[in-house]
């Protein structure tokens, strides 16, 4: 089987564009390891604990709900209850796992000295190690303090969890979560024809979609959403990762929408139209009311104080469907930021791009996942961005039948809808998630239970299998042996023990 592509081409123009209104296009450069003075390696990690003074004690990474109790979560607090703080002297770094525009990620684990804390030493994590001299020469130091930043705030099942984040000497070092399936992108060229079924890009998106609902409540664009930053945990959820890329535009107004659909044999109201809605505001942080239920109301108790009074007639006459809606419609940049490939129309004109640009690469994102490449891609750059400007996606026909090319049919729905080139008329750009989500290609799809739903591929089972199989392996081919042992044995008892002759 051929080894899958090396990951594409990502672009920088270096600044933040938002004080400029012209764009240049700046030759990309391959994502490689940027840290090439950075000699740091599993045998040298023991040496840097003489430096451990020069590190810079910051606290853990806040709370996290939906992380407490895994057990790499609570070895990091037991470790700063016990040491009073977290450094590189605690991990063992096994060896070099990735590397990006900005810095290298490790394969760790914690170290173990004998202390209370180490018997639950061996917790694996991710460490990204960002060289901020380097960064700060390349004008690019910004970026690694906004991905800190992200990580610090965020805190759901599909985003990385921060354990912890400290300084040694010149490097700053971010203690994630690993996640050993690897990312889409591998997992997509291991697949038959290099692409997903349907029902498995179904389900990625719908992942997808949900962690950058989040994140945009919280007010944050990613725009670098491809398969190659989408990894795979060891129960086969996903994880968004790399956010260096990504600005934050403040805090995000959520908005509510009340909509009265059409009842058959029901007469509208006077006071409503039919189809109509409305539209009322709340100054309540989403993430507060939503998903922590502490600091401020829950979000069923805020949606019934947020909404007006309704009159008896119209409570038994219709019923109102409530939709929340918390999408930064406001956010505005004119970075030139992402995967050639992946790039929205408007992030290519420089005229300015807001929240809609995730929307555009999740159509890519599924279209890629589904046909196995990207539906713009050109011999070469420059020809995938006049595609992108100039070009209609091409929707290719695939042979199927019954429910599976209802299904497809619905998937090319969605990626016409999601790639229309001006971002006031692409689906997501008013009420964001909430419109995708009624689309339906997502028929079907529990969007409260989806952690309960068997992912198409789980690493953890894939790793009994294998290990199951080599131990049974081992154990034939160790009877083999003894077999063959037994019948020399044998052979060599039926001779005599003494010849004529000699």
């Amino acid at each position: 089987m051929a080894a899958p592509p090396t990951s594409r081409k990502e672009v920088d123009c270096g600044y933040d564009s938002s004080c400029s209104s012209s764009v240049t296009l700046a030759p990309a450069s391959r994502r490689r390891c940027i840290s090439d003075s950075f000699s740091i390696s599993p045998s040298s990690s023991s040496s840097s604990s003489s430096s451990s003074s020069a590190c810079c004690r910051r606290t853990p990474a806040s709370y996290k709900p939906h992380k407490a109790n895994q057990a790499e979560w609570e070895a990091i607090r037991r470790l700063q209850a016990t040491a009073g703080h977290v450094c590189l002297e605690h991990f063992c770094l096994v060896r070099r796992i990735g590397s990006g525009d900005i810095g290298t990620v490790y394969l760790c684990r914690l170290r173990e000295p004998g202390l209370e804390w180490g018997a639950a030493a061996g917790c694996a994590y991710a460490m990204k190690v960002v060289d901020r001299e380097a960064l700060a020469i390349r004008k690019k130091l910004q970026r690694a303090e906004t991905e800190r930043d992200i990580l610090a705030g965020v805190d759901h099942p599909f985003l990385p969890t921060l354990y912890a984040s400290f300084d040694a000497a010149h490097y700053s070092c971010l203690v994630m979560e690993f996640c050993p399936g690897g990312d889409l992108h591998a997992l997509r060229h291991r697949q038959p024809g290099s692409r997903f079924s349907v029902p498995s890009a179904k389900f990625y998106a719908a992942e997808v979609l949900l962690a950058l609902e989040y994140l945009h409540m919280m007010g944050v664009v990613y725009r670098d959403l491809k398969p190659e930053n989408v990894l795979v945990r060891a129960d086969g959820h996903i994880m968004l990762s790399d956010f260096d890329l990504s600005f934050k535009c403040g805090d995000v107004l959520p908005r509510l929408h009340r909509h009265r659909p059409a009842t058959p044999g029901l007469l509208p109201s006077r006071s409503v139209s039919k189809g109509s809605s409305t539209a009322t505001s709340c100054s309540v942080k989403p993430v507060l009311s939503c998903f922590y239920g502490t600091g401020g109301s829950t979000c069923t108790s805020w949606m019934k104080t947020s909404s007006p009074p309704v009159t008896d007639g119209e409570d038994l006459e219709h019923e109102t469907d409530v939709e929340v809606v918390a999408e930064p419609v406001t956010a505005r940049s004119r970075s030139f930021v992402g995967t050639h490939e992946y790039l929205a129309p408007e992030v290519i004109s420089g005229g300015g791009h807001g929240s809609a640009v995730d929307w555009w690469t999740l159509g890519v994102f599924l279209y890629e996942l589904l046909f196995g490449r990207t539906p713009f891609k050109g011999d070469d750059n420059d020809k995938t961005l006049v595609n992108i400007l100039k070009q209609p996606p091409c929707l290719p026909r695939m042979a199927a039948y019954g429910k599976q090319r209802e299904d497809m049919a619905e998937a090319l729905d969605l990626i016409g809808k999601l790639l229309v080139k001006n971002p006031k008329k692409r689906i997501g750009s008013s009420k964001g998630s909430v419109e995708i989500k009624k689309h339906g290609f997502f028929k079907g799809v529990n969007w409260a239970l989806i952690r309960s739903v068997r992912p198409p591929v789980v690493p953890r089972d894939l790793q009994r299998t294998r290990a199951a199989a080599k131990a049974a392996a081992s154990t034939a081919t160790a009877q083999k042996v003894v077999v063959k042992k037994e019948g020399h044995e044998a052979c060599r008892s039926a001779l005599p023990k003494h010849f004529d002759y000699f």
